[in-house]
């Protein structure tokens, strides 16, 4: 995959305990990972690696040729033409193969990924099963929290983490499995004994070339040389194409009535909550229940569940975990109001979550629903008009405000998903644009009343807002908390 690699330098001797892409995190002892990049070359900053302890390289010819007239000390060079096709599976035998020692469950899909996981990893715990988790919220090992910048870190550092992993004995680690993971190396090295699918809808079309192109990633997953067993939500149509093509033993699943190895039963949704049955194979019937509301958490925590099972765990013992459990940070989370209203904060940022936020949401009030929404900069633009026609047609109140305009010009986003909204065909929502965030909430904490649901939506658990370059902190739960104390002071 990496071409045919060679050596310059004499390797005999030399001890390599770790890897790293960064030559700002050497530990001594690594192996230093130059590869190229968009701006720059790796090999670039390998003076800073050897300084920092670093005993070899990975590299490609031009990184090779860039150190060899640089002067530097003398350390090995293993030299490939594509040196991040080899760095998974070569940091996987620095570390001693490290993720072979507990069951891995891989969870992929445009929605639900977080959800799934977080509720997968907290059911085992609570069945006093050592277990870990990785994805957008963060890193949890053996109950304790390592926070992460990425949904799937890069594979060196995946490596490494399950390293520690073995060495706390966890017995099965839940992860979220991102497109750009697959496309970009970062989970190469893993063979997951169960990969779930969990649906698939417009999302990262900044990256991939169209919605074929991000299935066809997706679907990558189901293969021999990264997973030993399927699981396939058949409620999705791109599900049930994966089912059928899928080259590796799957089994299917279903939360609305399909015909599938494991189904809910008896489903009752509650404002807070929902509760269901697990049907599996043999016969084998489960009571459960998820301390999210909505379908689709239904659908989740049957994901969840299943995976579970089917990685050789106690389905009982997990779905009464799951059920006793508090639930997953900024997915429907409630921020108390003290009031006669609502107030709800939730990571949906791309259509098909926005959607399913609001029609969850819907029949729990009593009185109107009034949502606060933006949409990131630097991401597929063609979803913010999307956005804004879903809002407009399913809320009561639409308050369009900044997300994360990262380097863009936040008017320019919010006018997206105006023309959105404004263009929708059966409109129903009262339309307000308010660009700073904070304000935003206000203004819909302000014209909420008796039974209202307000549901901030967008950033979820995410505790800072990217405006050109700065991350200022943010965080919608606690700011929501202020606005409602402020609000409730005022005279």
């Amino acid at each position: 995959m990496g071409g045919q690699p060679r050596v310059i330098g004499e390797p005999a001797g030399v001890s390599v305990t770790g890897v790293s892409l960064s030559s700002q995190r050497i530990l001594p002892g690594d192996l230093y990972a130059a590869l190229p990049g968009a701006r720059a070359h790796g090999a670039d900053f390998t003076a800073a690696a050897l300084d920092a302890g670093a005993v070899a390289v990975l590299t490609d010819a031009a990184g090779a040729d860039r150190i060899s007239g640089s002067g530097l000390p003398a350390v090995p060079i293993l030299v490939v033409e594509r040196p991040r096709a080899v760095l998974g599976r070569l940091a996987a035998r620095v570390y001693a193969e490290p993720a072979t020692a507990m069951a891995m469950i891989g969870v992929t899909g445009t929605q639900g990924k977080t959800t799934t996981t977080r509720l997968a990893e907290d059911g085992l715990q609570r069945a006093g099963v050592t277990a870990a988790v990785v994805g957008t919220v963060g890193t949890r090992v053996a109950g304790q929290d390592v926070p992460s910048l990425l949904t799937t870190p890069e594979a060196p550092d995946l490596h490494g983490l399950f390293a520690a992993m073995r060495e706390r004995e966890v017995r099965a680690c839940a992860m979220e499995v991102s497109s750009h993971a697959l496309v970009l190396g970062r989970v190469d090295g893993i063979v997951f004994d169960v990969a779930v699918f969990t649906n698939l809808g417009r999302d990262h079309l900044d990256f991939h070339a169209d919605v074929e192109d991000y299935f066809a990633a997706k679907a990558s997953l189901f293969t021999p040389e990264r997973a030993r067993l399927g699981l396939v939500n058949v409620d999705d149509a791109h599900g049930r194409r994966l089912a059928r093509e899928s080259t590796i033993p799957t089994r299917t699943f279903s939360a609305a009535g399909a015909d599938a190895d494991w189904r809910a039963a008896d489903v009752v949704l509650h404002a807070d909550r929902s509760e269901f049955v697990v049907l599996g194979p043999g016969g084998l019937r489960v009571p459960a229940g998820c301390p999210l509301p909505g379908d689709f958490n239904v659908a989740n925590t049957l994901a969840a569940v299943a995976a579970c099972a089917e990685a050789g765990f106690d389905a009982g013992a997990v779905a009464e975990g799951i059920r006793r459990g508090a639930g997953v940070p900024g997915r429907l989370e409630t921020v108390e109001t003290g009031r006669d209203f609502a107030l709800v904060v939730d990571y949906a940022h791309k259509p098909d979550a926005v959607e399913a936020a609001l029609r969850t949401l819907r029949p729990l009030a009593s009185g109107r629903l009034l949502v606060v929404l933006g949409a990131g900069g630097d991401r597929d633009p063609g979803k913010r008009p999307v956005m804004g026609d879903l809002a407009a047609r399913l809320a009561d109140v639409l308050v369009v405000t900044d997300d994360n305009p990262r380097s863009e010009d936040p008017a320019t986003i919010r006018a997206a998903l105006l023309a959105g909204a404004r263009g929708a065909p059966a409109p129903h929502a009262e339309v307000l644009e308010v660009g700073d965030r904070r304000e935003a909430i206000r203004a819909a904490v302000r014209r909420a009343g008796p039974g209202d649901i307000v549901l901030v939506a967008g950033k979820g658990h995410e505790t800072g807002q990217e405006v050109a370059g700065v991350v200022h902190p943010f965080d919608d739960r606690q700011v929501a908390a202020e606005v409602l104390r402020e609000e409730c002071s005022r005279p």
